[in-house]
């Protein structure tokens, strides 16, 4: 799972928090949660998300609410992609759930870099034959003909 901090106005990227393992990710005010957002409308201990067998939950625990699509919730599945908002004018949060498998999809990512580069290896080291014979073969020549 991946909490990435949106900028308020333009909503892109602020901050990207990975967790791999943990099975509940706590998200406020207070310096004991994974996640520590300091800002008047965000709760000591705002938001929790927590693994179940279906997948992950998010539960509000925030005096001041949190929102998704301008409703408050209280406890709701994780959608992957979704965004929340700590309080109605605080902080806004994107949640991907594509940390499940991430260590899968980046041993195929680094196989395959693996092998383009034992390939570009093995197509540098042939050049490198290829000249050193040519090299070798222009000196004999030019030494038979002295």
């Amino acid at each position: 799972m991946t909490l990435t901090l949106l900028h308020p106005l333009q909503s892109v990227p602020v901050q990207s928090w990975p967790f791999e393992t943990e099975s509940v990710i706590r998200i406020g005010r207070s310096t004991d949660n994974n996640v520590i957002l300091y800002s008047a409308v965000v709760s000591r201990h705002h938001v929790e998300l927590r693994r179940n067998p279906n997948g992950w939950e998010i539960i509000s625990l925030g005096a001041n609410g949190t929102y998704m699509d301008g409703k408050r919730i209280t406890q709701m599945p994780v959608i992957d992609g979704m965004i929340i908002r700590l309080a109605s004018s605080g902080p806004k949060i994107q949640i991907h759930v594509n940390g499940e498998m991430p260590s899968a999809r980046l041993k195929t990512i680094l196989d395959k870099r693996t092998s383009e580069r034992k390939r570009n290896i093995n197509s540098f080291n042939n050049t490198l034959i290829n000249a050193e014979s040519t090299q070798s073969d222009q000196t004999e020549s030019t030494e038979m003909e002295d």
